[in-house]
C-alpha cells in the first residue's frame, strides 16, 4: 500500500491498485464521526458511442443510458439495496454526471458492512426486460419534472448553445423518447464495458484504519471474477471552436427573466497538471472579473441588474468545458451588455496585478481548507481529479505557484467572441400581462 503525506494539509492518503485494476484510496480522519465512501466509474452521459467489451466495432446507445443504469443498479432480485443500507444505519445515494457515475454512502457505524454492501451491489448487476420497462415510466416522469424547472432549462439551454456536436449538450437523463429504446441488453453491454474495476475508483474517507480497510477490500475483490481489462475506446465527434448558437430565448412561466452568458474554452485537450493549473487560473481570473468583490458585481447589484441568484463558474473536463455567468434580472439586455463590456475590457487591457491575485488566492485557499473538513466534499471531488490524472491535494501548492501571467493566459483561452453565447428565459406573454 502506497502512503502519501501532504504535510502542508496535514493529510495522509493511502492508495493501492489491486490485481483486478481497481484503484482504492483511503483517507483516515481521526476524530470524525462520519465515514463517507464512493465507488465511482469513469462513465457518464457523454459516453454514448464506444467499442463494447469483447467487440471490435463501435456502437451507439440511447441517450440517457448511464443515468438509467445508475437507477437500475439499486434494484436486485432479492429487493431494494437502499433498505439494506438503512438497516445498517447508512444513508446511500448515487449520481450520474457528464463523465462519471458514483455510488455512495455515509454512516457513523457498521462501516465494514456498508463497504461490503457498496462493493457487492455495484458489482452484481441484475436487469430484466420487465424491470427495465417499469423504470422507463419512472425516469420519464423525472425528465418531465426537470423540463418544467426554469433553472435546469437555463443550464442545459446554454450548454446546447455552446456545443454543436459534443454529447455534453444532451441532458444527462436523456429524453422521454430516447429512454424508450433502452433494453436490458443495452444495460449489460454498458455495464460490462464501463463497470470493470480497472475503470473504477473506491474512495473511503473518515475515522477508519487504512490497513484494516484495505485488507477488507482486497479480500472482497479476491472472491470475485472479472475478465481481463481492455482499454475502453470512446468515440466523440469533432467539435468546432465556435459556439453552435449565439443567442436564444425561451419563454417559460417565470416571474423574472433569467440569463446565462456562456463561454466555450478554446483549448480542451488538457489533462493532468496542465489541466489543474489552467482550471485554477481560470477560476481565479473569473473571480477577479465577476466575483462578489469585483467592480462588475458591485455595479450590477447597485443598479438592480442582478439579485441573490447571481452566479459564475468555470468548469473543465477533458474534451469540454464552459464558463457561465448569470442571474435572474429585470434588465436582461443591460446585464448581457455589461458582461460583454467587462470581458472586452479585460481583453484589451488586463486590469489586475499581484495584489489582486494574492487576495483571490487567499480566498480560494481558505475555501479549500474549510472544505477539507467535509468528507462528502473530499470524496466527491477526489474522483473528478483522479479521472483527469490530477490530485485533489495538489490544489493548494498549484494555487500558491500561480502568477498573474497564468491568469491572463487562462483567460485568453475563453475570451474570443465566436466562443460566446447567451441563453435567456423570458416570462410568457400571459405572465407579463
Amino acid at each position: 500500500m502506497h502512503k502519501v503525506e501532504f504535510e502542508q494539509l496535514e493529510e495522509t492518503l493511502f492508495h493501492e491498485k489491486l490485481d483486478n485494476g481497481l484503484n482504492v484510496y483511503i483517507l483516515p480522519k481521526k476524530g470524525f464521526s462520519k465515514t463517507f465512501a464512493t465507488f465511482t466509474t469513469k462513465y457518464g452521459s457523454i459516453d454514448n458511442h464506444f467499442v463494447p467489451q469483447g467487440g471490435t466495432e463501435p456502437i451507439k446507445v440511447p441517450d440517457g443510458i448511464a443515468h438509467f443504469l445508475e437507477h437500475k443498479m439499486f434494484e436486485k432480485e432479492e429487493g431494494d439495496v437502499f433498505q439494506e443500507f438503512s438497516k445498517q444505519g447508512a444513508s446511500a445515494n448515487a449520481f450520474t454526471s457528464f463523465t462519471r457515475t458514483a455510488y455512495l454512502f455515509s454512516a457513523t457505524g457498521e462501516i465494514d458492512k456498508n463497504v461490503k454492501t457498496l462493493l457487492n451491489f455495484v458489482q452484481t448487476p441484475y436487469f430484466t426486460e420487465k424491470t427495465v420497462e417499469k423504470e422507463k415510466g419512472i425516469i420519464a416522469q423525472e425528465i418531465t419534472m426537470y423540463d418544467d424547472q426554469p433553472d435546469w432549462r437555463l443550464y442545459f439551454g446554454i450548454i446546447e448553445n455552446l456545443y454543436k456536436n459534443h454529447p455534453v449538450k444532451i441532458d444527462i437523463a436523456g429524453t422521454v423518447e430516447s429512454i424508450q429504446d433502452i433494453t436490458a441488453e443495452h444495460l449489460y453491454t454498458c455495464y460490462n464495458t464501463f463497470y470493470h474495476p480497472s475503470n473504477m475508483v473506491l474512495f473511503v474517507v473518515g475515522n477508519v484504519d487504512p490497513e484494516q480497510m484495505m485488507k477488507l477490500v482486497k479480500e472482497d475483490q479476491a472472491q470475485r471474477t472479472f475478465v481481463e481489462p481492455t482499454e475502453i475506446k470512446r468515440i466523440y465527434p469533432d467539435e468546432p471552436k465556435e459556439v453552435a448558437i449565439k443567442e436564444r430565448v425561451l419563454e417559460m412561466s417565470v416571474q423574472k427573466p433569467k440569463v446565462f452568458y456562456g463561454i466555450k474554452p478554446e483549448k480542451l485537450d488538457l489533462i493532468g497538471p496542465d489541466m489543474l493549473k489552467h482550471e485554477l487560473a481560470a477560476q481565479l481570473a473569473y473571480e477577479l472579473l465577476f466575483g462578489r468583490t469585483s467592480d462588475f458585481y458591485h455595479h450590477a447589484y447597485e443598479n438592480d441588474w442582478i439579485d441573490e441568484s447571481y452566479s459564475f463558474d468555470y468548469s473543465l473536463e477533458n474534451g469540454f468545458g464552459y464558463a457561465l455567468i448569470g442571474s435572474d434580472t429585470h434588465k436582461p439586455e443591460i446585464l448581457i451588455k455589461e458582461i460583454k463590456h467587462t470581458l472586452q475590457n479585460a481583453v484589451e487591457k488586463w486590469p489586475f496585478g499581484q495584489e489582486d491575485l494574492d487576495r483571490v488566492r487567499r480566498k480560494k485557499i481558505g475555501f479549500f481548507m474549510r472544505a477539507l473538513n467535509s468528507p462528502e466534499y473530499i470524496a466527491n471531488q477526489f474522483t473528478h481529479y483522479a479521472f483527469n490524472e490530477m490530485n485533489l491535494f495538489d490544489v493548494v501548492p498549484v494555487l500558491e505557484g500561480l502568477e498573474v501571467s497564468d491568469l491572463q493566459n487562462a483567460f485568453a483561452l475563453v475570451s474570443h467572441e465566436p466562443q460566446h453565447s447567451v441563453f435567456t428565459i423570458m416570462p410568457t406573454k400571459k405572465d407579463e400581462q
